[in-house]
């Protein structure tokens, strides 16, 4: 057994073996904060929805957390901002707490492998995510789990490029961040991240359009399509030319943090694209183009879109535990095959 989990701004997914199937538990990476009293706290409890209470607070957590935001007409809180933990929201790490405990579980034994996605430092921003990785990682292993980190662009190549060796670009499109890994037989050639995705998205397009965030999320979570036939003066409108923005700011920086003398002469790579902001029908056939025209020195064989890109980095993370698992077992075989001779 082992457990892949991907920490992301908008959702928390983890991923785990049964069998021949992976199953995937999910859950928003989102809160409301509501009046308490007993009888709500018991319709809550009744009701097994996700929540804790904090004096003469209750927060419901998860996925019930949009649901109840829109009965009280709330605004949702997110303990994630920009890919990591947020530092302007006080109540960040219960809530976090609260989400992966629901998401990952009790390890089935102890000391139970588990990979868990963390982005890599933005280079347009002065923000670390060492903090945050190390909160994680405390989490989890206080429940009783071997936590590793992942880099979140190198996970998203466990999960898609095994049948290349690990070889190829993977680029998860998050909602706080966007992730870049050039892997060269399962060793990063170049990682990076940058401090936009999905929110940023979201938000340009709200302040050119003067249409609130959560109404903007939830127009390009409903059938938005990139095809770049809608009424430029609406939303959708907006969202495309940001998305088109998103991507060549993207390819940009790839073009300019490839080390040329890094890259192997001749090198020929995949490129997959994940990340639930790579959602959109339209978007692989709109990157491909903006990649065609840019100079990357290197030659790509294709580009695809991952077929779940929601359960990318949390299924290749569940590859790497699984593979470390079976290293440490060899390991113990050797040794015990050792001390009997």
């Amino acid at each position: 057994m082992a457990k892949g989990l991907d920490v992301g701004t908008m959702n928390i997914l983890s991923a785990q073996q049964d069998g021949n199937d992976t199953v995937f538990v999910q859950q928003r990476n989102s809160f409301v904060e509501i009046e308490y009293s007993d009888m709500a706290e018991q319709m809550l409890s009744r009701s097994e929805v996700l929540h804790i209470r904090k004096d003469d607070k209750v927060y419901v957590v998860g996925d019930d957390a949009l649901n109840f935001a829109n009965i009280f007409n709330k605004e949702t809180r997110r303990p994630m901002k920009h890919g990591i933990l947020s530092n302007d929201e006080q109540s960040a790490i219960p809530m976090m707490k609260l989400i992966i405990e629901q998401v990952v579980g009790e390890p089935a034994y102890p000391d139970e492998k588990l990979y868990f996605s963390s982005p890599a430092d933005p280079i347009d921003s002065d923000l670390s995510t060492l903090y945050h990785q190390k909160t994680i990682e405390s989490f989890l292993d206080d429940m009783g789990y071997d936590s590793e980190p992942i880099n979140e662009g190198m996970s998203v190549i466990y999960s898609e490029l095994a049948d290349n060796n690990f070889t190829g670009l993977g680029i998860s499109f998050g909602a706080g961040m966007t992730n870049v890994c050039l892997s060269y037989y399962a060793v990063p050639v170049m990682k990076f991240s940058v401090a936009r995705g999905g929110d940023w998205v979201d938000e340009q397009a709200a302040r050119a359009t003067g249409t609130p965030v959560d109404k903007v999320t939830s127009i390009k979570e409903d059938d938005f399509e990139l095809d770049f036939t809608t009424d430029v003066g609406g939303v959708e409108g907006a969202l495309s030319i940001y998305y088109e923005n998103l991507l060549d700011y993207v390819i940009d920086n790839i073009v300019s943090e490839v080390d040329e003398e890094d890259v192997e002469e001749g090198l020929d790579v995949p490129v997959v694209v994940t990340g639930g902001t790579s959602s959109p029908s339209g978007f692989e056939a709109l990157f491909r183009d903006h990649l065609e025209d840019a100079s990357i020195p290197f030659s790509i064989s294709d580009v695809t879109h991952a077929n779940e890109p929601l359960y990318s980095v949390a299924r290749g993370g569940l590859v790497a535990a699984r593979s470390d698992e079976d290293i440490d077992h060899d390991d113990e075989e050797a040794e015990a095959a050792a001390a009997s001779e």
